[in-house]
């Protein structure tokens, strides 16, 4: 016997659409700027529909960052054969993308939604430190001889995004200098 989901369909071209007119809505008007009333309009559906299955802007933000809509370019991890330099480089990206004004207040309201809800705070995680592009590349270095081959790249990784995180949500600078300390602190234990 054939079980019927109840309740409405999710439409797969319409969950593209939405995401896909949130993260122009964001990019052209940052995070205060944008509404979820412009998102329907663009996306060519009605509010009711993006309520039905998103609960507001930080969940549709954080479906946006795990489809690699938001700041793709910021998150791609370069292999230029230097873990270090790579690592470094990447982190100045992110670190650019979450101090802007618009990427402070997405992180923030993020972090405010995920400590009311446990289950979109799982989904952020996943979207923060489910970074395979990071992980990617520290295992490229495992396997290349510059970190050790039982290096553990997932605590690696969520301890850079972490530093990252900590530091921006309690308005400290994050210039250069901080970042290859952090970098060469979290590498060398694992050399």
């Amino acid at each position: 016997m054939q079980r019927h989901r109840s309740g409405p369909v999710r439409s797969e071209e319409a969950r593209r659409a939405i995401l896909e007119a949130t993260a122009r809505q964001f990019t052209e008007h940052g995070y205060d700027g944008f509404s979820i009333q412009a998102v329907a309009a663009e996306a060519g559906v009605g509010k009711q529909t993006i309520y039905r299955w998103w609960n507001g802007k930080p969940e549709l933000l954080t479906d946006c960052l795990l489809e690699g809509l938001l700041w793709d370019e910021r998150m791609s991890v370069r292999d230029t054969g230097d873990v270090d330099a790579d690592v470094c480089d990447w982190l100045v990206r992110i670190t650019e993308a979450v101090t802007q004004p618009d990427g402070a207040d997405l992180l923030r309201s993020l972090f405010a939604a995920a400590s009311a809800n446990e289950a979109f705070g799982h989904r952020l995680h996943e979207a923060l430190n489910g970074d395979e592009a990071l992980r990617h590349r520290l295992e490229i270095a495992r396997r290349d001889g510059e970190l050790e081959t039982d290096a553990p790249v997932d605590r690696i990784s969520e301890f850079l995004i972490g530093a990252v995180i900590l530091r921006a949500l309690s308005w400290q600078p994050v210039d250069a200098q901080t970042i290859r300390e952090l970098t060469e602190y979290a590498l060398d234990r694992h050399r």
